[in-house]
């Protein structure tokens, strides 16, 4: 951002996990950005969201609807709410002129998100959705590859997202995306990142998909012989990889105090986390859930200029950066979310990139610099009035939505989607 320029000034609209994430960006950067306002119903969340900005209490509200029923008061507004909590305070807050981050996915349905970007293109309004995979440096490093021509046309491409088992258990087992009905698909929870990516990468939305995937592994017929439903009281937790009492007490006693322990507790003592694995519902045995949502699923993309992609998402390996073959007519390119490597046919010889690394591919590692590159660009374009710098803009987001909609009906019906 050009230097000289005031700080863009922010409201924040949920304060879990993201909503801290990029206010800590704007504490960061206070050349750049400052949150002057909150609004979150956990009072322990929104006290401590509000001291750590200093924001008055005035300004700290427990319902959304209580800063949109102010003068406008602030450049920007970041939504951060759950999935299905996006549409009203996008419509609200676009309508009084407020510039908006929108945390990804949009909504669990196609025609809420045609309501959130007519209303952003209703209103005149910048609208950033939080496809921070986009603006990481390894992104930009591939995304140059690509276009540059060095690679050739390309024919073919193969990704994976290597969930996690922890990550799985913690979040689409045990957690606030378990269930389609109360947030959306595992696609679109976890992997609309993904489709987002390839589109971004190959240069345009998919023409067709076709997927496969269910829940086999996190069900009651596997649960061990002999196990409880809370691995408080169960006599094997000792034994099972997915035990709650051994991954969240190693974060306490590790004093590692972010995501995904800040989603369990509001407190860090052993007394809160002893009450949250008993009671709460990261204590449960991940065979014992209400969940619904696929553990593995494989997406197949035709795209119009020619080029397949094969993606893959599954819950059953270490986690880490998601990993990436691109096959052009002249080379071939493969990644793991930290070195890129070049294969020249006509050389045959192998380049080794290494961009810089940002931190980890991962909520807690500040999606290896995607976190702060969205919050760059976005703060950017507020102060500048342009959206330029903006590379999740509402239509192409959109367009990654209907592909990850249409590869989940597809999935459920067993066809060929045409978008």
């Amino acid at each position: 951002m050009p230097t000289g320029m005031p700080a863009v000034s922010l409201a924040v609209i949920g304060a879990g996990s993201r909503g801290t994430s990029y206010g800590r960006w704007a504490l960061a950067n206070p050349s750049r950005a400052r949150v002057v306002a909150v609004a979150e119903p956990r009072q322990v969340r929104r006290d401590r969201f509000a001291a750590e900005h200093r924001i008055a209490a005035s300004d700290a509200a427990g319902d959304w609807r209580e800063l949109a029923a102010r003068e406008r008061f602030a450049d920007a507004v970041l939504v951060c709410t759950q999935d299905r909590m996006h549409a009203e305070p996008v419509e609200a807050f676009a309508a009084l002129g407020y510039h908006l981050l929108l945390e990804k996915p949009m909504a669990p349905d196609e025609q809420t998100c045609r309501r959130i970007v007519a209303a952003a293109e209703r209103a005149g309004v910048m609208l950033a959705v939080g496809h921070v995979m986009r603006y990481t440096p390894y992104t930009a490093t591939v995304k140059q590859i690509v276009d540059s021509d060095r690679l050739g046309d390309i024919m073919s491409v193969d990704h994976l997202e290597p969930v996690g088992f922890w990550h799985q258990a913690h979040s689409y087992v045990r957690g606030n995306w378990r269930r389609a009905d109360l947030a959306t698909s595992m696609l679109m929870a976890k992997s609309c990142h993904d489709l987002d990516w390839l589109q971004y990468i190959v240069g345009e939305p998919p023409r067709r998909v076709s997927s496969f995937g269910r829940l086999s592994h996190f069900t009651r017929d596997h649960q061990p012989d002999g196990s409880a439903d809370r691995c408080v009281a169960c006599t094997v937790e000792a034994s099972c990889a997915y035990s709650a009492a051994r991954l969240y007490g190693g974060l306490l006693s590790s004093g590692q105090h972010g995501w995904p322990l800040d989603v369990v507790l509001d407190e860090f003592t052993p007394a809160a986390l002893e009450e949250a694995l008993r009671d709460g519902p990261y204590g449960r045995c991940v065979y014992a859930c209400d969940n619904d949502v696929v553990d593995h699923q494989v997406v197949a993309m035709e795209f119009p200029g020619g080029a397949t992609a094969t993606f893959t998402m599954t819950a059953f390996n270490a986690g880490g950066g998601r990993r990436t073959r691109i096959f052009g007519t002249r080379g071939e390119l493969s990644g793991d979310g930290e070195t890129i490597r070049i294969y020249d046919f006509m050389t045959r010889q192998t380049q080794v990139v290494t961009p810089q690394q940002t931190g980890a591919m991962s909520a807690a590692g500040g999606h290896g610099g995607g976190d702060a590159g969205l919050m760059d660009a976005f703060t950017e374009a507020v102060a500048l009035g342009s959206p330029d710098p903006i590379r999740s803009g509402p239509r192409e987001s959109l367009a990654s939505h209907l592909a990850v909609f249409a590869a989940e009906r597809a999935r459920l019906n067993g066809t060929v989607e045409t978008l």
